[in-house]
């Protein structure tokens, strides 16, 4: 739930100004009417999304850090400058939860502003936990924070005062690589931004893996000048070395299922993955390490998908599952969605989630969840989806008990079985029903929304699960398939017509759990079969003939 808001949130909906909520990964919790005016983005797409999927790449990471001038992309595509002052709200621990600000464009970037900004970045400087630094060839470090005596146990002094003094500290098995990419920006010929990791030992004598991200700046008649930050990075590389151990020592047991494995640092986000995670999401080329890892996995998720996902991964935070796993559709590196299977657990430490692991699998390798003729999701994927929905409508009305339904917690099952197919299977052969059953699978998708989730349970049986519906719209769209189906089929040289009984229950029945909406809609099914109905809508006086369409 998003933190509570001050002032009243009927003031916030009146303001002319934007005003944005985030949580701690930078989600947006909230935004009221005048961000849309002002950025052309309705409301319901902001909700959800990470508030970094709106700003210009280059400007992320200076977000991130706290500077308030950034470049937002509005809904024509186009940038716009933007000032956004983050006021974080913390825990006890002084952990960030939520960030609230007010965003307001910067028609003209005024000396104030620059003046600002500037200042604002002297002052991270003396927060940030990195080292800061400059430096020119045969002079050393021009500059350097006073960070590195944290980190290094150096003074600046110290090492400011032997221009080679870097190279002195840098490890013996390291040294080689890191003067190769040295020099390289020392003769550069252009400008331009790299990276480089190595390990240092410090003034103790301790060895640290640090990461370094640099650019060199090339001006005419002026040696090169390089600027870069020193991360200290040995946590997270021992954890990418547990990891590669891990990925190795749980291959052969991994290699049957084909499953991909992922760490993730739920403190730092940093999310560690294996190769044949890359791999199930068409990422092959890419590095194991993600330092956003939500970021990540969010232009992963099919934006459909977004909320449910996240309510897999929330209730299982909040201690309401022991573990979590979830279904959902994903964009593949070829372009092409996939269904995948995310599955893990959580690591708490004085009741805070710290740490999370698990697999993430391909559903089209597993029979029982994907359906190969149809290209139809199976039984246990539609399963996963219903007890979602279920949950989410017990959930709301288990708060507001009093308060109608909303829209997006209401739902409906649908149960389809064709009429005449064995019929057809048994006089044309398998091969025509076989073509009969991918047609009635399209005809299907094309009745539903994107929300929605056709899936084949078994043989000629179908189900259909409609968010966000009411009980009307249930019924209407149950018609629309139906007469959908009922059209004829062309199957090679065969015209056939193949009609179906729906049964069809909403989530106004108010059943406790998935088995009772299936077999309501089974039995509504049945009722229309057997006296072809068509449609059926179940009811508790269906045997006395209500609820027939």
């Amino acid at each position: 739930m998003p933190d509570r808001l001050t002032p009243p949130l009927e003031l916030l909906q009146l303001l002319p100004e934007a005003v944005v909520q985030t949580d701690a990964l930078w989600t947006i919790t909230y935004v009221n009417p005048a961000w849309h005016k002002l950025t052309g983005h309705s409301v319901e797409e902001a909700l959800g999304r990470s508030l970094l999927d709106f700003v210009h790449p280059d400007d992320t990471g200076t977000l991130r850090s706290g500077m308030p001038v950034f470049r937002l992309r509005v809904a024509n595509a186009d940038y716009r400058w933007m000032r956004l002052k983050l006021q974080p709200k913390t825990d006890d621990a002084e952990r960030v939860i939520s960030r609230q600000g007010v965003l307001i464009e910067i028609v003209e970037i005024t000396e104030q502003v620059l003046v600002e900004v500037r200042q604002r970045f002297l002052r991270l400087l003396e927060t940030i936990d990195g080292v800061v630094w400059e430096a020119e060839r045969g002079v050393g470090n021009t500059f350097l924070s006073p960070q590195v005596e944290r980190l290094f146990g150096f003074t600046v002094e110290e090492w400011r005062a032997d221009p080679g003094f870097w190279r002195s500290r840098v490890h013996p098995d390291d040294l080689e690589e890191a003067l190769v990419i040295d020099n390289a920006a020392y003769n550069a010929t252009h400008s331009y931004a790299y990276e480089m990791s190595y390990r240092l030992i410090t003034k103790s004598g301790k060895v640290v893996w640090v990461r370094d991200l640099c650019r060199v700046d090339v001006d005419k008649d002026r040696p090169n000048r390089m600027i870069g930050l020193m991360i200290d990075v040995t946590r997270q590389k021992h954890t990418e070395l547990e990891l590669v151990q891990s990925d190795n020592r749980y291959a052969l047991a991994t290699r049957g299922s084909n499953d991909g494995i992922w760490d993730w640092d739920l403190q730092t986000d940093v999310l560690h993955v294996s190769q044949r995670f890359h791999e199930i999401v068409g990422l092959s080329g890419a590095g194991g390490l993600h330092d956003d890892g939500w970021h990540f996995l969010q232009q992963l998720i099919d934006p459909d998908d977004h909320e449910r996902v996240q309510a897999a991964y929330r209730r299982h935070l909040s201690g309401d599952r022991p573990n979590f796993s979830v279904d959902f559709r994903a964009r593949h590196g070829s372009g092409r969605l996939v269904w995948l299977n995310w599955r893990g657990v959580a690591h708490f430490e004085a009741g805070v989630a710290v740490r999370m692991a698990g697999s993430l699998s391909d559903l089209a390798e597993r029979g029982s969840s994907y359906d190969a003729l149809t290209n139809l999701p199976g039984r246990p994927l539609f399963r996963d989806r219903l007890e979602h929905a279920v949950a989410l409508h017990r959930d709301h009305a288990s708060q507001a008990a009093d308060a109608p339904a909303r829209a997006d917690n209401t739902f409906a099952v649908l149960l389809l079985d064709l009429n005449q197919f064995k019929t057809i299977n048994d006089t044309l052969g398998h091969h025509v029903g076989d073509q009969l059953l991918q047609q009635v699978a399209r005809r299907l998708e094309s009745c539903v929304r994107a929300v929605d989730l056709v899936a084949r349970m078994s043989g000629d049986e179908f189900n259909v699960l409609l968010e966000s519906v009411d009980h009307v719209g249930a019924i209407e769209r149950a018609r629309q398939m139906a007469i959908a189906l009922a059209a004829p089929y062309q199957l090679g040289a065969h015209s056939v017509t193949c009609g179906a009984s729906i049964g069809v229950v909403s989530s106004q029945a108010g059943f406790a759990t998935t088995d009772d909406y299936l077999r309501a809609a089974d039995a509504a099914m049945y009722r229309a079969k057997s006296h072809s109905l068509g449609v059926c809508v179940f009811s508790e006086e269906g045997a006395r003939g209500k609820g027939a369409l």
